[in-house]
């Protein structure tokens, strides 16, 4: 049976975004993977092979027409390099999401751990339904189940804990998909499973 849990006001948005804060609060950072990325000059111009991953198509083509218009020095659309910013959304560009965000997969990761101490948390949904292994009843968990998985994993911790309990997983986790560190899958190049 199912507890009642009354609903919460937090979106489902509003909680991603906010657990996508977390790397940030533990100093964990893409700066060492950038570190590794070879250097372009800043005046190259749009590789023949850029974006191998992406159909053809109007979005593909607008971005290569872009980045040639903005990185052209000769083109009215020219933005010199100190000014140049890139942002990118919560799209897979840095992070894996499929099924879920790492940082959800983190606390979901938590979870025997916390029931170790806690018995009862066996026994109720959604704990028993991630601790039965079954990625697929995972992957549907709903918004409040999420909700009730992440304040549960992440509560009662010291930033300082947080931070070196979040490093030691981070250590060790392998994305369920592509059975390889999480680190491995921020390349923007989707990793053969092995």
């Amino acid at each position: 049976m199912r507890a009642i849990i009354p609903r919460s006001s937090i979106s489902r948005r509003i909680l991603l975004s906010a657990l996508a804060g977390l790397p940030a609060l533990t100093g964990l950072r893409l700066s060492a993977a950038h570190a590794q990325l070879p250097q372009r000059p800043a005046e190259t111009q749009v590789p023949g092979n850029a974006l191998p991953s992406w159909n053809e198509g109007p979005a593909k083509q607008a971005i290569l027409d872009f980045v040639r218009a903005t990185t052209d020095a000769s083109s009215p659309k020219f933005v010199p390099p100190e000014e140049r910013i890139a942002t990118f959304d919560q799209d897979g560009t840095l992070w894996v999401e499929h099924p879920m965000h790492s940082q959800l997969m983190y606390c979901i990761d938590r979870v025997p751990l916390l029931t170790g101490d806690r018995e009862l948390l066996k026994h109720v949904p959604p704990f028993s339904d991630v601790l039965s292994g079954n990625r697929e009843a995972i992957s549907k968990l709903s918004q409040l189940d999420l909700e009730l998985i992440a304040v549960t994993t992440l509560s009662g911790m010291t930033v300082d804990e947080f931070a070196a309990e979040a490093k030691k997983w981070q250590a060790t986790a392998k994305d369920p998909r592509w059975r390889r560190p999480y680190t491995d899958t921020a390349s923007g190049r989707r990793p053969a499973p092995r």
